[in-house]
């Protein structure tokens, strides 16, 4: 099916870039795998929210104020 999309020039330019070693004239095999990677996340994504939450509280208190003690220190680090 053939449609209209808009979008930045970046994105059209990046997309045109995947697409050339693959040997493809156009890049709509690389949309059309970008789109598909989008909605398998959307259709996981109440399942992984779900998973994440059953988490909560699976660290002691003390445990969670070392990884967060660690995380800040670690952060000071980074560029």
């Amino acid at each position: 099916m053939r449609t209209t999309v808009e979008m930045k020039a970046e994105h059209l330019r990046a997309l045109r870039a995947i697409a050339a070693p693959r040997g493809e004239g156009g890049f709509a095999s690389v949309l059309a795998e970008a789109i598909e990677h989008y909605l398998d996340g959307e259709q996981a994504r109440p399942h992984r929210r779900k998973e994440l939450l059953s988490l909560a509280g699976s660290l002691s208190v003390e445990d969670a104020k070392d990884l967060r003690v660690a995380t800040r220190s670690v952060r000071t680090t980074w560029r």
